[in-house]
């Protein structure tokens, strides 16, 4: 019996679903290549710089622990409204935070609440990702030909982690086009902004 393939609508929607992954996956792992600075700007000054680093990771990994959340909740409203819903909502729940912290006052403005802001936006994040990859596999999964699924699954995974690729590349772009001195003071925050941009390209994909 002969596979039917992809046809040109399915195609489309993959290619789209896997660069919202890389998009969505460089506005989750940017925040790691300034993890250093944003200690300096969201936690107490009395804070020993390392205390001031380890927080700022510990926040970092908030958004792994709230991975598995998101997977819960979203797998099971994908299944009952529809994945394209969920994909939306996901790259919000990515968008909105990501550009919030090119804008959001460091300790020094707001006090104690930047770093609950910080850790609100990480979870955001974190429940994101955990609902849009499980749901981008599945996706994969039911529409693939059958000899095909595990290459189609792997490039979904490889435009993911391209986002990586893609946090690392901003990152040396801005320490290319800016001082350290002025990386260190507000420039770190156009990486976010980037990210925000990223995300409404996304939604509009």
């Amino acid at each position: 019996m002969k596979h039917k393939g992809f046809n040109k609508k399915e195609l489309k929607i993959l290619a789209l679903s896997s660069l919202g992954g890389t998009l969505e996956f460089y506005d989750f792992i940017i925040f790691v290549f300034f993890a250093n600075i944003i200690s300096i700007h969201f936690f107490p000054e009395n804070l020993s710089d390392t205390w001031k680093l380890i927080n700022a990771y510990g926040i970092f990994a908030a958004g792994y622990l709230a991975r598995p959340l998101g997977g819960i909740f979203m797998a099971h409203f994908g299944d009952k409204f529809g994945r394209k819903n969920i994909f939306m909502l996901s790259i919000l729940l990515m968008v909105i935070p990501t550009f919030a912290l090119a804008f959001v006052p460091g300790f020094e403005h707001i006090g104690y609440l930047a770093p609950i802001i910080l850790l609100v936006i990480r979870i955001a994040q974190g429940i994101a990702v955990g609902g849009e990859l499980p749901g981008a596999w599945v996706f994969i999964q039911e529409h693939a030909p059958t000899k095909q699924k595990n290459l189609y699954i792997s490039l979904l995974c490889a435009s993911v982690t391209a986002g990586i690729f893609l946090g690392a590349l901003v990152y040396l772009l801005i320490y290319t086009i800016f001082s350290e001195e002025e990386v260190k003071n507000w420039a770190w925050r156009v990486a976010f902004g980037i990210g925000g941009v990223f995300g409404i390209i996304s939604v509009y994909l």
